[in-house]
């Protein structure tokens, strides 16, 4: 069994909307943390030396619950699988003390060079590095 990477984010009255819920906008934020946090502990250094960068081309969120101040959410990531030009990563926010789903996402990322054109093609060394990343990658 493959365990995804896991990050804690503990919610502060700033990440709050009107009705005292994490704004929407916010688990961006979170999610976007738990995929550096994700890369920071796999090849990120090895894409950067190659010039290479990890862009989101599609992100899609489902929220499911509120969380609220104080909340510790525990972001659950993974790489989920590759394709042709993209990879897809998924990811789970949870609240820690209650292990109830709060929102999960589906998001497309793309490798992208200054030197070239597009997304680049998902293959050799690229495809090894992101396939090392937690996750059951096919």
């Amino acid at each position: 069994m493959n365990i995804p990477h896991c990050t804690e984010i503990k919610v502060r009255g700033y990440h709050l909307d009107l009705y005292g819920h994490v704004n929407n906008a916010r688990y961006l934020e979170f999610l976007e943390e738990a995929r550096w946090a994700l890369l920071e502990d796999g090849d990120l250094d090895w894409f950067m030396q190659h010039g290479y960068a990890l862009v989101v081309s599609r992100i899609d969120i489902r929220y499911l619950r509120p969380a609220g101040m104080g909340d510790v959410l525990k972001i659950e990531t993974r790489m989920d699988r590759l394709l042709p030009r993209s990879g897809v990563i998924l990811q789970r926010v949870v609240k820690k003390e209650t292990g109830k789903l709060v929102a999960e996402a589906e998001v497309t990322i793309a490798v992208l060079h200054s030197g070239k054109t597009g997304a680049l093609p998902i293959t050799d060394e690229i495809a090894a590095h992101l396939a090392s990343l937690p996750g059951p990658v096919v």
